[in-house]
């Protein structure tokens, strides 16, 4: 019983604790208090507990305090990305322009005019605030924007297709991220798939053969997140579109990550802009505001202005609409496209995929000597050329040179470093391979740097 006795009181914990944290709740303290205190007295119980110096008030207080830490940590969290994926979809994609993060900031912190025109005095549309960027931008008619490719694409075949069929090659019946197939999708707008070719040839024959009176539209699905090799082949999208009209059928395309801008310079090729698409005949074509157009999340359809505007009534619109920090965000980055010059060093990332391999060797070299400073004897640093990748579902199989900066830790395994560095206070994801976690100057900003070398002694140590 003596030690039951000596169990501090909640009153004298939580008097510590507010002390500590005088931010947070009073209810919220005081149930940390108590739960630190029940559990100890489940120790005393079970004989975990012995002796009266592991039940001081200094334990209880420091114990609750690192329950409080950890509770008041936001579950959304900034975390560095070492791992060398620029859109990486597991850590939230693309990262935004400065311009963006500008924009986002000013429409949060009042009010704005997101339906109100302020020309009229009357109520407006959200769905003009970047409609003529995009259709400058891309050569389209109309456009219109929801809240992620998904969605645009189920918007389209639900108002163009809906108790119809759609025509799709077998070899684009692709599965995107969280097990999302487009067949699913399809089901789920009221259209019906009508399947054609196999999944390594497809020929215009083919979609003749399956043309019936049910028939609302041909699709197609550009395969960003894999690669057919070998021997295939596919009816090219103007041809396709030509036929199309022929039978009067609109030719639609889900592109996917939607570029903007050529990126074949810097080695990354059969990847068609979003221009490109338009100018090929598709009369619409949907594709992510997040990914390489380096956005915020949101699904952007352009095209013929006759579809377009039946989709912008149609009643689906209001579930799937965007609030006014996407749009904010997304008409700060597509202005920044009306040049490409600046988009390309504007766009963090654009500007992280077409980092040259010297830039990326002269980072690496630099983060090694911020690493060594920090970490002196603790671990080993070398370099290697390696490749980056796109991510996103975007261009698929093909890596961009860069210079990985390689740990090897003293006191612990590579393994073992990954995973400290996920709970320290900024956590950091790299990429392990044998005895090394490896870093890639190519998604880490100069700014974390510093930050970065800090995380490292905390979990080396």
């Amino acid at each position: 019983m003596s030690l039951y006795r000596a169990l501090p009181s909640v009153d004298a914990c939580l008097k510590a604790l507010k002390t500590l944290f005088p931010s947070v709740p009073h209810a919220v303290l005081t149930e940390h208090c108590r739960t630190v205190i029940d559990e100890m007295r489940a120790a005393i119980r079970e004989g975990r507990i012995t002796s009266e110096e592991q039940l001081s008030l200094s334990v209880a207080v420091s114990r609750a305090g690192e329950a409080v830490q950890a509770a008041e940590r936001p579950h959304l969290r900034r975390v560095i990305n070492g791992a060398g994926v620029v859109v990486h979809t597991n850590l939230g994609r693309s990262v935004l322009a400065k311009e963006a993060q500008e924009a986002v900031q000013l429409a949060a912190s009042g009010y704005c005019n997101l339906e109100f025109d302020l020309e009229t005095g009357e109520r407006g549309s959200r769905i003009s605030l970047v409609e003529d960027l995009l259709c400058s931008i891309t050569g389209a008619e109309a456009a219109l924007v929801v809240n992620n490719n998904a969605s645009a694409v189920l918007l389209m075949l639900d108002e163009l297709c809906k108790g119809g069929e759609v025509v799709l090659s077998r070899g684009q019946l692709v599965e995107i991220g969280g097990s999302f197939r487009i067949p699913d999708v399809m089901a789920r707008s009221g259209a019906f798939l009508r399947e054609v070719g196999t999944t390594n040839r497809t020929h215009l024959a083919d979609y003749e053969a399956a043309l019936n009176e049910q028939t609302r539209a041909i699709l197609w699905v550009h395969p960003s997140n894999f690669r057919i090799i070998g021997f295939h082949s596919s009816v090219p999208a103007r041809e396709l579109s030509e036929f199309a009209h022929s039978r009067g059928l609109p030719l639609l395309e889900d592109l996917g990550s939607g570029s903007l801008v050529d990126l074949s310079p810097w080695g990354l090729h059969d990847e068609p802009t979003v221009p490109d698409v338009v100018r090929s005949g598709v009369d619409i074509v949907t594709f992510s505001g997040d990914k390489v157009l380096g956005g915020p999340q949101a699904g952007i359809l352009v095209g013929r202005k006759e579809l377009i505007d039946r989709m912008k009534r149609n009643q689906l619109l209001r579930a799937l609409r965007c609030d006014k920090l996407t749009l904010a965000a997304l008409e700060a980055t597509l202005r920044l496209y009306r040049d490409r010059d600046t988009a390309l060093a504007s766009i963090p990332t654009l500007r992280r995929l077409t980092m040259s391999s010297d830039t990326l060797k002269t980072r690496a070299e630099a983060l090694r000597a911020v690493l060594a400073e920090a970490l002196g004897e603790a671990a080993a640093l070398s370099l290697k050329a390696d490749f980056s990748r796109v991510g996103g579902g975007s261009y698929p199989e093909q890596g961009i040179p860069t210079t990985l900066v390689c740990i090897e830790p003293r006191s612990c395994s590579a393994t073992a470093l990954k995973e400290r560095l996920l709970s320290v206070d900024v956590p950091v994801v790299g990429r392990l391979e044998g005895e090394h976690f490896m870093l890639d100057p190519r998604t880490i900003g100069d700014d974390e740097f510093p930050v970065l070398a800090k995380m490292l002694r905390q979990a080396v140590n």
